[in-house]
């Protein structure tokens, strides 16, 4: 038995990698004022229907439930941050700045750095429209991928802005309901032929081509790299007017980050959307909205290809499964007298394990070195003092057990 197509098992070594990542996602969040929420992993389809319209369906595993209810796994977190924020946004301060990392599911067809299930980190910052807080997010997306390590000759955030899309539409009388196709055609623009975007275009190629070929030129996108730059963050962003992002409900500035190298897909991606949640609560509540979206699948490929960057997280990972102290009872009588001490030793909070039946005196050693023990003690003949082998000097000790905890809180 496997897998199903585009799940994946964790093993412990990929469960604490993850973890790592994840640990350094909250740490830089926190550091930004952002707080943790999390929603369930069902939902009603009508919610995603709702959103992104019928479509939609055919990427979702979706199914109707014991109770003839239409439900979803949820393929993405912001249908629910909106559902969620028109139900209790009263009952918080403006602006919300909320972070979540959910696992999201898409039926879709499994390719390098895209599965059908992944966790992402969700940023969204809600309730205020100033331009300054597209310039905090961005920020935060660039200094997550600095907390791992990342340079700006590395990773790259290539910002554009969809009402300067709108605006060049809007003067050339092209009808609104064409809007978002036309969009989705600048979109894919790069990574499609330019005689077939040109005639998905139609009379529009030549001035569309004309911007994206440096041709365009946005005072907004220009103030908020203005802004990056007295954070010192400017060598990260790159105005790029190709970024449209096809989803429908972006408004404003929108954003990708890349790869310096060109390698792997999107790394994140995010904007403004200040009409979302007043489309899926019906007007009832209305509120601006900026956030993004880091997936842990292309993350975690580009660290595991940057070397300078993988070595110091791989040592984390070692470090979080490695043991404190291992336990080696030389004499089985003294087994009560290990036990005993065992439970005082965890509840200080060290990470403490042992041979759970008997076992040759070697044997418990190399059980301690391959859970990369700091800490070995030996229950033997010196009873009741105990032997204390630090594992990587090889250094040795013997130590009254009343005094055991004092020494260790010394070496450890």
């Amino acid at each position: 038995m496997q897998p199903l197509p585009g799940f994946r098992d964790f093993l412990p070594t990929d469960c604490a990698f993850r973890n790592a990542i994840f640990a350094r996602w909250r740490e830089v969040c926190r550091g930004y004022g952002f707080v943790e929420w999390d929603s369930p992993v069902l939902e009603p389809t009508a919610l995603y229907r709702k959103k992104s319209g019928p479509e939609i369906v055919a990427q979702l595993f979706n199914f109707i439930d014991k109770g003839e209810r239409e439900v979803a796994m949820r393929p993405e977190l912001t249908p629910s941050l909106a559902r969620v924020v028109a139900e209790h946004e009263r009952a918080f301060r403006k602006p919300l700045k909320w972070f979540s990392i959910p696992q999201c599911f898409r039926y879709e067809k499994q390719q390098r750095g895209r599965l059908r299930e992944h966790f992402q980190l969700n940023c969204d910052l809600i309730g205020d429209d100033a331009a300054a807080a597209e310039g905090e997010i961005i920020a935060l997306a660039i200094d997550l991928l600095r907390a791992f390590g990342f340079t700006a000759k590395q990773v790259v955030v290539r910002l554009s802005d969809r009402e300067f899309w709108t605006d060049l539409l809007r003067t050339r009388n092209v009808p609104e309901e064409q809007w978002s196709e036309l969009l989705q055609v600048i979109d894919k623009s790069e990574r499609e032929p330019r005689e077939t975007t040109a005639v998905k275009l139609g009379d529009l190629a030549d001035p569309v081509f004309q911007v994206l070929e440096g041709g365009g030129r946005s005072e907004k996108l220009e103030a908020l790299v203005g802004q990056l730059e007295l954070r010192g963050l400017a060598d990260f962003v790159q105005v790029d007017l190709s970024i449209v992002r096809g989803l429908a409900y972006y408004t404003g500035v929108v954003f990708e980050v890349f790869d310096r190298a060109g390698k792997l897909r999107a790394i994140a991606g995010g904007g403004r959307y200040d009409n979302l949640i007043s489309h899926l609560s019906d007007g009832l509540v209305s509120l601006p909205a900026v956030g993004f979206a880091m997936g842990d699948v292309v993350l975690g490929e580009l660290i595991k290809e940057t070397p300078e960057v993988f070595a110091p997280l791989a040592h984390v990972v070692s470090q979080q499964s490695a043991l404190d102290i291992y336990l080696v009872i030389a004499k089985e009588e003294r087994r009560p007298d290990a036990l005993r001490q065992v439970q005082q030793l965890r509840d200080h909070g060290w990470r403490v394990d042992f041979s759970l039946g008997p076992a040759k005196v070697g044997k418990q050693f190399q059980s301690a070195e391959a859970m990369s023990a700091r800490i070995a003690l030996l229950y033997g003949d010196e009873w009741p003092q105990v032997k204390i082998k630090q594992m990587t000097s090889g250094d040795q000790e013997l130590v009254a057990a009343e005094h055991l905890n004092d020494r260790l809180r010394q070496l450890l």
